[in-house]
């Protein structure tokens, strides 16, 4: 997902969620994020996102990424991400990272959850798998 993230969905994501091109640490800065928690979603936590490239030069990386009320966000400060997850699973996320984005969907079902991701410039795209960490 490093190499992801430089070109960037990465995540992600991932869950996920979720951007794979190579970033150093501190290419990205990450922004905080302010909002109110209006309602508990039942996907909210920690979610750990594995993901793949089906073409595109990117390599397979594994990052994590928090939902908390239903908005998606990075758990790393490596890149940053925004999404939301409905009551119903289904996920949507941008993913930044030092040089691009990459956007990512997909559906969340109890612990687990699968989508595609794809840069924004179309050079890497391929598919999601997460799961939620325990507590």
């Amino acid at each position: 997902m490093r190499i992801f993230l430089r070109v960037v969905f990465a995540a992600a994501t991932a869950a996920l969620l979720a951007a794979t091109v190579t970033v150093p640490a501190d290419a990205a800065v990450r922004q905080p994020h302010h909002y109110v928690r209006s309602t508990a979603n039942s996907f909210d936590g920690v979610w750990s996102v594995a993901i793949y490239p089906s073409y595109g030069s990117c390599n397979s990386y594994r990052a994590a990424l928090r939902v908390v009320g239903g908005r998606v966000e990075s758990e790393s400060n490596d890149f940053s991400a925004n999404g939301a997850v409905n009551r119903n699973g289904v996920i949507s996320v941008t993913v930044t990272g030092g040089a691009g984005t990459a956007v990512g969907y997909g559906r969340l079902v109890a612990s687990r959850g699968a989508g595609r991701w794809r840069t924004e410039s179309g050079q890497c795209g391929g598919i999601w798998y997460a799961t939620r960490r325990k507590h």
